[in-house]
């Protein structure tokens, strides 16, 4: 097996995390009366931004040539990620609040880990054997 294809089954697997997570263990605060606010637009970004990583990732393992490329533009995907929650897209005011307790912090971390990833990736695949 290839070395460049362990980052691009990380980078999948993390993708997965982020796009699930974003709509169910690590979902924003659910308002009571049924109103839209931020959080709920930042969660839905984060979800699309998962899927989008997921694909890259799933492109990764079945295209061997372009790999160096997929991984370089999972890189601004999953800095896109890391900025959405809170500082692209803001979040509720109140600190206490679950989009920022879990939501934030869970976001950047999956998302740094896929930013890791990825350069992980395009140096392993940038390398001529």
């Amino acid at each position: 097996m290839k070395k460049s294809i362990i980052p691009a089954i990380i980078l999948l697997i993390l993708a997965v995390l982020t796009a699930a997570g974003s709509q169910t263990f690590l979902a924003p605060c659910v308002h009571e009366d049924g109103a839209f606010g931020p959080c709920h637009w930042a969660g839905r970004t984060l979800l699309g931004l998962g899927c989008v990583l997921g694909a890259l990732a799933a492109l990764a393992l079945c295209v061997r040539n372009a790999r160096f490329g997929v991984f370089l533009g999972a890189v601004p995907v999953s800095v896109l990620g890391i900025l959405t929650p809170g500082t692209l897209i803001d979040l509720c005011r109140m600190s206490t609040m679950r989009c920022r307790m879990v939501t934030q912090p869970a976001m950047i971390i999956l998302f740094s880990a896929a930013l890791l990833c990825a350069l992980a990736g395009a140096v392993l695949s940038g390398r001529k054997s």
